[in-house]
């Protein structure tokens, strides 16, 4: 079945940098697009970076310039670098099979931004 398993979150200052990773097995992971998406206390789930099977990317206007999202087939694993993180970037961040619409979800892991 398909697992999701994510990974590298913690607590950084305003201003920090994190890579998230999430490791991706029961499926072939070069055939579909992978994305990120948080969820902030009280808030809804929103989409923060999303990548294709064949590299192309999407970025909301909120993090467009500060998240990156990569993917290295070869290790099953999709990636996000976060920089000049903000207290507002505080959230659960999930990792997601597909492209802009998951349809399996990982954990999450959560990314705390406070001095």
């Amino acid at each position: 079945q398909v697992q999701l398993v994510e990974s590298g979150g913690g607590l950084v200052q305003p201003g920090g940098s994190l890579t998230l990773s999430c490791v991706a097995s029961g499926y072939v992971f070069r055939s579909y697009g992978m994305s990120w998406f948080r969820q902030a206390p009280g808030k809804e789930r929103e989409m923060v970076a999303s990548v294709s099977f064949s590299g192309n990317t999407r970025y909301p206007d909120s993090v467009k310039g500060r998240f990156t999202i990569s993917r290295d087939n070869s290790k099953n694993t999709v990636y996000l670098q976060m920089r000049s993180l903000k207290p507002e970037d505080t959230a659960a961040y999930y990792c997601g099979r597909g492209w802009l619409s998951p349809d399996s979800w990982g954990q999450g892991t959560q990314v705390t931004v406070s001095s």
